[in-house]
């Protein structure tokens, strides 16, 4: 057993999968690599997510670690920023070996 922010894991790989699975936090990792993106710049770069959704996925990831959430309160509006942590930015071969693997699905399916 592996254990990750309390949550128990049979194995490593359920674990990874546990952190970035799902339909879109890797998604929102991706959007996020090598740049900080307002919470209307997301939605704006992944239109088919509802709000609600972003706003848990976003939530969940900040919570394990993976990005982090900076709040402007020096004068209104709020502005909160998301951004890659440290420990985010380890999973960036990762996410960028997923993509990839997106795009030679999509060529070879167009042969």
């Amino acid at each position: 057993m592996h254990t990750f922010n309390g949550k128990e894991y049979p194995c490593c790989t359920s674990l990874t999968m546990g952190v970035i699975g799902g339909k879109w936090k890797t998604v929102i990792l991706f959007h996020l690599i090598g740049r900080t993106l307002r919470y209307n710049e997301l939605r704006k770069e992944i239109p088919m997510v509802t709000e609600r959704t972003l706003s848990l996925q976003l939530k969940t990831l900040e919570e394990d670690g993976i990005i982090k959430r900076k709040v402007y309160t020096s004068k209104p509006p709020l502005k909160v920023e998301y951004s890659l942590t440290n420990f985010g930015e380890t999973l960036i071969p990762l996410i960028h070996s997923i993509s990839d693997w997106g795009a030679s699905v999509v060529e070879n399916s167009t042969n």
